[in-house]
């Protein structure tokens, strides 16, 4: 029985007209829905047979259940519904049923939309209505005065009655004088009122115990919150919206424990990283997004205001009926849908600035300058004479003219703007609901200036649903539709790396080089030869005019769809078949135009440069499940079957670039401005989409007795077209069990436990995300591989060449987690607990062995490693209301624990190529067991030496040749007596020991506070801001002011040193630094005006200011202490090389409903 309860108190290659087909589809839905939206409501003309002997009133209250759309609501400390009653009723109304159930107990009974709210009577029987009615109105308010929307105002008895609009008013027609009304709302004391000779009757109704009944969703299905067994997070619309970002990511960084979440850049239209519960693999780690019931769409293009619902799948057992790509977790996304009422339009737009709370600071010129010659003198060269070398400049330096070039504050782009807009409408009646959204955000980068990033995106959102046919209350056939449609631009400079990186550039550039000469264009190859500059190092630039030029013209689009349509056919009632056809769409363009240029001896590029790209893909989706749910006495089940087919990488995609335009300008970066397609200089590349199948069978039982002891089994078998026959089907089981011991007698009566469960699961997952085809031997065609054959020495015949050896035998990627948790809420429920643990492994990495280079071709996929993830997660929460004052409070921390156990090629590791911090230098990363994945390493060290004493009073080796003063002091971690690369280990975790999420909230008569904030604790952070390898002459940040320039100075940064010397080339402890940080996330207050604007139609009108990454307290000397970037590995973060910092952001923004 669903008993509610409450315990006490531009393309050209884009496929544009295929999209135009899909959206006249949509708007047939919705052009179906919105016919009915002014449809009546026939709910309570619903006619049932009900009948048996010695029935208890719960009993027969389920057999209203099972055949109707109703569910019942009632405190269980209220009523008594034991009581037992035999009847016999054949094609009686609802209400009827109801009366005679009424009479029987002594109970009444109110209904708000399809809850039937079951409560004790005040009086022993409604009196007959007398000839005396009028038209009763008035306003439903709660305590703090704001309007309650949605509230059921009946005529005690009947089921005449209304439902209170958005700014709370309703009117009643024909109340008789000698009538009651009753006033309900879930979640709210009902009330009862005489009416007599009044004719307006305002309400103030108090809240009432939270109630632990709500949905949540647990794929292909929903099921109450009480009786899940798996580790679940949900976070609702409201939660998203709260926090004003247009990244769904965003908001729910700090409300989801156990769900780390870094953006992989600050650079406007960056995506993210995400994992949950540690790093299961060195492939793909993302957890696979479900969104609206079709698997692998992408969250980035979901507006958070277009989101009802986000939940997280964490455990093994949840996400196992999604089997072969669910051993990362799952993340459902639903978006919204219609609701029956009437129209309701809801507008949140923000708009505001951003900056940098911590821009690095680079040397002016006399430091730099000073530096450079302190860096000559320390290698055994003359210092320059700078005086000499570029006199003009250096008279100005000196005269306190100029203080030279600060690139960081040039390419700085502050108070740049940022906005969003929403807006949705919804409605419906009985026999279709729909709802829609459009929005449209805007970013501009916070640095990149003159580029100026900017990242753009419009979505559009049609969902609707429809009954067909209903029968006795039943929707026998029902058919609906979600649409989901973005379109994003997207401009912006290099991120990431040593060199594709306009951060580092701009943190290296040389400060004796102006922006400008002085006919206001860029300072280019004629001025620094004019100023001496040349002279001194053909790799003194410009970088902002490289940036600019390099970057200034691109543009890149993206076009997505996520769309599906279903059928849902009830035969009888509990039993559903549902058949769901979901589509995917995918279409991008590029263009980028770079002009010639000359910046200097080493810096320049000609001819100019077009390219452009463009491709589309698609994916289908079909699935049949059949579902059978049924209440009998005390047991309750719900069976599920069914079945999905899927196909991916329909498509083509092309990337052309040519180096001679016929016509120079961005506005004429196309194919068709070229000049000698033939000539050699122009690179094609791409092709067909590599594609794939999946074919699915999969099973879930939910069980529960007495809404006591639960029991879930799942079962998912899926066949991929990436593996050999022989490995191509993968079996997923799961367990789950619960037992809520809040409802065992001991526990009813409790003042302090209002609900109490213990859960526990084991299931296995699996993940096949690899290249197709790995079990074949894929021959691949080039013109490097052309042959010449025959007399015809001339002319070259297509060859081909074997681009991957096979491995028939490569097998699916497992993941195996077993999970105890722990689910209390205290005192009315006003405090709640999530505690979990958990121990996942993951077997059967899949990972490529690596090769020499004589075998000539690529490696394929071997099973090769294990790596174990085991940790704790603990969620706390408050919510309370003191008269007028709402307030709440949340608090989480989770901890996880990352080790490789098993790692099968020959080196026994995989590590970092070199030269990722600078040219020369050592691997900074491994994999290896024993140790987390992708840990930092190299050297420890033991500071600096501070004199020539120590040096010769020290005996555990050296790895310098002959050290000196301010030089490192590398450690002999093995003990042998010398340092040398065995003494290589662990110097640094990526990876948090902690993570940790907050919330404080309080609402008081209109006005609104809320703040969050998230932390990490226990990792590091490798950082290196310049390249001292191969240009001397790049800055440094005054990070260096602190190096070892005599005895006491610094025992960290080593003394000055040119090029590759051992201090700098070995990876060692001097590049890392600890990562900690708490930041304030979000910080908004606000007001809701409607109460000062009675007579406009607004259920809403609040007016806020944000303020987003407002602080952040770390001792990381890095601009940004959370670094996505990981040398381009999934795996792998926290490496800083002049990382795109996350900006701090000023908003300003309305909430509106009408």
């Amino acid at each position: 029985m669903k008993k509610k309860r409450i315990n006490g108190s531009h393309a050209p290659w884009v496929d544009v007209p295929k999209i135009f087909r899909i959206m006249k589809l949509v708007c047939l839905f919705m052009m179906a829905a919105l016919l009915h939206v002014s449809a009546a409501s026939n709910a309570q003309k619903t006619k049932l047979s009900v009948s048996g002997q010695n029935l208890t009133i719960e009993q027969v209250l389920g057999q209203i259940e099972d055949q109707s759309e109703f569910s019942f609501f009632y405190n269980n400390q209220e009523v008594d519904l034991s009581k037992s009653v035999s009847l016999d009723m054949k094609n009686q109304t609802i209400d009827q049923v109801l009366a005679f159930l009424m009479d029987e107990s002594g109970l009444t009974y109110t209904v708000n939309n399809k809850l039937i709210i079951i409560h004790q009577r005040q009086d022993s029987r409604f009196s007959e209505q007398t000839n005396q009615s009028r038209a009763v109105s008035g306003k439903v308010t709660d305590s703090t005065g704001e309007p309650l929307p949605g509230v059921t105002v009946l005529i005690k008895g009947t089921v005449q009655g209304a439902i209170t609009s958005l700014d709370g008013s309703y009117t009643i027609e024909n109340v008789p004088a000698d009538g009651t009304l009753v006033f309900s709302f879930v979640g709210m004391r009902s009330q009862e009122i005489g009416v007599g000779n009044q004719s307006t009757i305002n309400v103030v109704m108090l809240e009432d115990a939270i109630g632990i009944e709500e949905v949540v969703a647990i794929g292909y299905g929903t099921q109450k919150k009480k009786l899940t067994t798996g580790a679940n997070i949900n976070v609702g619309s409201e939660d998203l919206v709260q926090q004003s970002t247009s990244e769904a990511l965003e908001a729910i960084q700090s409300q989801s424990p156990g769900v780390n979440i870094i953006q992989n850049s600050g650079m406007p239209g960056e995506g993210f990283k995400v994992n949950i519960r540690g790093l299961g693999t060195i492939g793909n780690s993302q957890p696979l997004y479900v969104i609206d019931g079709v698997a692998g769409g992408d969250i980035n293009n979901i507006s958070p205001a277009d989101i009802e619902s986000i939940d997280i799948l964490k455990d093994a057992a949840s996400a196992a009926i999604y089997g072969s790509r669910a051993a990362n977790g799952v993340v459902l996304v639903t978006t919204k849908q219609g609701h029956v009422g009437q129209l309701q339009v809801t507008y949140d737009g923000y708009y505001g600035v951003q900056q940098i709370e911590n821009l690095a600071k680079p040397l002016n010129a006399q430091q730099f300058m000073d530096m450079y010659n302190e860096e000559r003198v320390v290698s055994g060269r003359s210092a320059v004479d700078f005086a000499s070398a570029i006199p003009a400049l250096y008279q100005k330096i000196q005269s306190g003219e100029w203080n030279g070039t600060n690139w960081m504050e040039e390419a700085y782009n502050e108070n740049a703007p940022i906005q969003n807009h929403a807006i949705n409408i919804s409605g419906g009646s009985n026999q279709s609901v729909f709802s829609m959204g459009f929005s449209y955000s805007s970013q501009e980068g916070v640095f990149g200036k003159p580029v100026e990033p900017k990242y753009e995106r419009y979505t559009l959102r049609l969902n609707s649903d429809h009954v067909l046919y209903e029968k006795n209350g039943m929707e026998v056939i029902k058919v609906g539709q979600t649409f989901n449609y973005s379109y994003s631009k997207k401009g912006g400079i290099a991120i990431g790396g040593m060199y594709y990186n306009d951060v580092r550039n701009m943190l290296g550039g040389n400060p004796l080089v102006p922006v400008y000469n002085d006919a206001g264009e860029y300072y280019a190859y004629d001025d620094l030869d004019d100023s001496g500059l040349a002279d001194l190092s053909s790799r003194i630039y410009n970088p902002l005019a490289q940036m600019h030029l390099n970057r200034g013209m691109n543009d890149g689009r993206n076009y997505n769809i996520n769309s599906s349509a279903y059928l849902q056919v009830q035969p009888i009632k509990g039993l559903f078949f549902r058949s769901n056809y979901g589509y995917r769409f995918n279409g991008n363009s590029y263009r980028q135009y770079q002009p010639a240029y000359e910046l200097a001896g080493d810096v320049s590029l000609s001819p100019g440069r077009i390219q452009q790209s463009g491709g589309t893909g698609h994916s289908w989706t079909f699935e049949n499940t059949l579902n059978y749910k049924f209440n009998t006495g005390d047991h309750g089940l719900d069976m599920l079957v069914g079945q999905s087919i899927e196909k991916w990488g329909l498509g083509t995609n092309m990337d052309v670039t040519n180096a001679y335009p016929t016509f120079i300008g961005f506005e004429h970066a196309y194919l068709d401005n070229t000049d000698g397609l033939t000539t050699g200089v122009t690179n094609i590349s791409g092709g067909p989409l590599d594609w794939g199948q999946l074919a699915s069978f999969f099973g879930r039982v939910n069980y529960d007795y007495k809404e006591k002891y639960l029991l879930t089994l799942v079962m998912r078998a899926d066949g991929s077209s990436n593996f050999a026959k022989g490995n191509r089907w993968g079996y997923f089981p799961s367990v789950a069990a619960g037992w809520l011991m809040s409802e065992e007698d001991f526990l009813m009566g409790s003042d302090v436990i209002d609900f109490l469960k213990l859960r526990m699961s084991w299931g296995q997952n699996g993940n096949s995300t690899i290249a197709p085809f790995q079990y074949l031997a894929l021959v691949g065609f080039n013109v490097e591989n052309n042959y010449r054959f025959g007399d015809n020495r001339s002319e070259m015949q297509l060859g081909g060449f074997p681009s991957i050896l096979p491995n028939p035998d490569v097998a699916w990627e497992t993941s195996e987690q077993l999970n105890i948790g722990v689910d209390a809420y205290f005192l009315d429920s006003r405090f709640q607990v999530i505690l979990d643990y958990y121990k996942k492994t993951t077997k059967d990495w899949l990972v490529r062995q690596p090769l020499p280079a004589i075998f000539g071709a690529q490696a394929p996929f071997y099973n090769g490693g294990d790596v174990e993830n085991k940790g704790v997660e603990l969620a706390l929460r408050w919510n309370d209301r003191i008269r007028d004052f709402n307030y709440g409070a949340h608090f989480n921390i989770s901890k996880n624990d990352n080790e490789v156990t098993r790692l099968g090629n020959a080196a026994g590791f995989i590590q970092s190529n070199g030269s990722i911090i600078s040219q020369g230098t050592d691997p900074v990363w491994r994999v290896e067991t024993g140790f987390p994945i992708g840990y930092f390493y190299g050297y420890e060290t033991a500071g600096v030496f501070q004199n020539q004493q120590q040096i010769d009073n020290w005996t555990e080796g050296f790895l310098q040749a002959d050290p000196e003063p301010g030089d490192v002091i590398f450690v002999d971690t093995n003990r042998d007596g010398a340092v040398t690369p065995d003494d290589k280990t662990m110097m640094g975790n990526p990876h948090p020991d902690f993570r940790i999420g907050f919330g404080l909230n309080f609402e008081y008569k209109g006005f609104s506070f809320a703040v969050t904030g998230k932390g990490a604790f226990g990792h590091q952070i490798l950082k290196s801001y310049r390249s001292f390898a191969d240009n001397e002459f790049q800055n440094y940040t005054d990070h260096i002011l602190n190096r070892w320039h005599g005895e006491g100075t610094s025992n960290k940064l080593p003394r000055m040193s040119a090029g590759n010397t051992t201090n700098r080339i070995n990876i060692s402890q001097i590049y890392i630094e600890d990562g900690d940080f708490v930041k304030i996330q979000n910080l908004t207050v606000g007001y809701d005006f409607k109460n000062l604007m009675p007579r406009l139609p607004f259920g809403e009108a609040r007016l806020y200011l944000t303020g987003r990454n407002l602080l952040t307290f770390t001792d990381y000397s890095g601009m940004d202490p959370e670094v996505g970037y990981g040398d381009e590995q999934p795996f792998v973060s926290g490496i800083d090389l002049g990382f795109y910092p996350s900006p701090r952001t000023y908003l300003i923004g309305v909430n509106l409903k009408f």
